[in-house]
């Protein structure tokens, strides 16, 4: 049942074992370079069944969770044309196997279990001689199949902390020569324990590799979810623009025509891009919510239109108050007339409150000589404020944002919600990043900047930029322009985006050659299906979009 010499298993001639010897330091090689989880589980059983000579094979996994279960990753039968799991696409169709039952009792009448629970080596010689085992199970398989499952090695697979993984169980050893089924030698159980050991160091990595990443992206989200719970249209904007990075990203890398046809990205330029747009608007952690969530001008924590409100409702009650003493003071022949001109002065009043609220909105620019009238109606009206001074109806900050020519934000505003990028890159650059992701700060930091020269925060020109930065100057731009979430604004139809993005690539905002590779390959399509309401997709004539130069 365990590894003990026999007569079966005879030394095998030094010449061989130093053969396969070498054979397991290449594979040993192998594993270590091998980063497709699938892939190394497969190369792991196919070393193995080559180095022994075995007809098949499986590798169970631990499961990581309940740690009770051994789960099949990987079987191969080579008589019988058996391929599932790994790379193949054909998932195993076997129910794991119990470790311990509901009582907590071990099950030691399976091998694997047994080689898990012993912590031990199982070779045996012939499954249908055995009787420390239940086979049932194989030899009904055998029956269907009209297999003789004969000679076992089962090995488990142990992490660098001496935790048990797996399992690497070998089944029908071949003799070399002839091809009979022979028990597996001491020399096969020796170096597949090492083949074992190598293989658990291996996928211990890359399970821990993988882990990493996970537990790094689950930060990610976790920030971006901060920022989300912040201001619910920042963190629809973090999602969506990792997103639209990574298709015009990929239109990119696989366009044969223009300047950017002999640009590619390997998988790790993809992951290193997904990470920057995952992360680009960082910075806004820092942003005060009230004015990344600015919907209208006069927006702080509240909107105070309603102050206005109530300055114009004090207004008019001291209108009434001055009319009810003009008509005590005047004849009775008069009233009438006091009456009319009272109310031609609520009917103004009136008007200038309903125009301060059209100019409070923000969602247009300013018509020609509204801000005059807002500077004219601040002096017109005077009222007592509660220290019982009279003052301007408007304050001068009231003034500063009702006059905003465009949008809701002040310049002083707009420069907090600029400062972002800076504190973005601030933060992107004080992390140890590895290799493989060295650029995030510059492909996150750099999608404000203008091909001209002109963006911020580094007055970068588009040769000064990587592609990748190019390009998600161009996504956060698109995605800002159909957004339907904003509270400020709503999202434009797609060929006024596509126009807006025209006129940009001609006044040197965004790369004219990645703009035309968002054009011809339609990534604007592929985005706007999931993400933009469908009153907003219309019929787009890329002839007519400016500055467009693709067919």
């Amino acid at each position: 049942m365990d590894s003990t010499p026999s007569p079966d298993r005879a030394p095998e001639p030094s010449a061989d074992l130093l053969r396969r010897q070498a054979e397991l330091n290449e594979i040993g090689i192998a594993l270590s370079q091998e980063k497709n989880l699938d892939r190394l589980l497969e190369s792991i059983l196919l070393a193995a069944k080559k180095i022994t000579n075995a007809d098949g094979g499986t590798i169970y996994r631990r499961h990581a969770a309940s740690r009770n279960t051994l789960n099949f990753e990987i079987i191969r039968t080579d008589s019988l044309g058996i391929a599932m799991g790994g790379t193949t696409g054909t998932q195993v169709p076997f129910a794991p196997v119990q470790l311990r039952d509901d009582a907590g009792q071990e099950n030691t009448s399976m091998v694997v279990a047994y080689s898990v629970l012993k912590d031990c080596t199982v070779a045996i010689t012939d499954a249908y001689q055995e009787e420390g085992f239940d086979f049932s199970g194989t030899k009904a398989f055998d029956q269907r199949t009209g297999y003789r499952s004969q000679s076992f090695l089962t090995v488990p697979m142990k992490d660098h902390e001496g935790e048990i993984i797996g399992v690497l169980q070998l089944i029908n050893a071949k003799d070399r020569t002839t091809g009979k089924i022979v028990a597996f030698s001491e020399t096969d159980e020796r170096l597949a324990q090492s083949l074992a050991s190598q293989a658990a160091v291996a996928l211990t990595n890359r399970l821990l590799i993988i882990q990493l990443e996970n537990l790094f992206e689950s930060f990610i989200q976790l920030l971006n979810q901060a920022i989300d719970e912040k201001s619910a249209y920042t963190g629809g904007h973090c999602h969506r623009v990792p997103i639209l990075t990574m298709l015009l990203a990929e239109a990119a890398n696989r366009t044969s025509a223009g300047p950017l046809a002999g640009w590619e990205m390997t998988d790790k330029d993809r992951y290193e891009l997904k990470i920057a747009a995952l992360l680009h608007d960082c910075g806004k952690v820092t942003t005060p919510v009230h004015i990344v969530d600015k919907a209208t001008k006069l927006q702080t924590i509240y909107d105070r239109i309603d102050l206005l409100d109530t300055r114009f409702e004090v207004i008019k009650r001291d209108a009434e108050i001055e009319l009810l003493r003009a008509k005590a003071a005047a004849a009775p022949a008069e009233a009438k007339a006091l009456e009319e001109a009272h109310r031609e002065r609520l009917r103004k009043i009136e008007d200038d409150r309903w125009f301060l609220r059209i100019c409070n909105v923000g969602s247009e620019a300013m018509q020609p000589g509204a801000a005059e009238r807002v500077h004219a109606i601040a002096r017109k009206y005077r009222w007592k404020n509660w220290r019982g001074e009279e003052v301007d109806f408007l304050s001068e900050n009231e003034v500063e944002n009702l006059t905003i020519s465009f949008g809701t934000l002040t310049a002083a505003e707009r420069r907090v919600i600029n400062r972002h990028v800076e504190v973005s890159i601030r933060m992107l650059e004080a992390l140890p990043w590895p290799r493989h992701l060295r650029n995030v700060p510059e492909f996150a930091g750099g999608h404000h900047e203008r091909m001209d020269g002109k963006g911020y925060p580094r007055g970068l020109k588009r040769d000064e930029m990587s592609v990748q930065a190019r390009i998600m100057g161009i996504a956060d731009i698109f995605e800002a322009l159909t957004a339907k979430d904003r509270p400020y604004k709503a999202g434009k139809t797609l060929t006024e985006s596509l126009n807006i993005l025209g006129l940009m690539k001609l006044n040197g905002h965004i790369d004219p050659d990645l703009f035309d590779i968002f054009i011809r390959e339609r990534v604007y399509e592929n985005y706007a299906r999931e993400f933009m309401d469908p009153k907003q997709v219309d019929a787009v004539d890329v002839k007519q979009i400016p500055g467009y130069s693709g067919d």
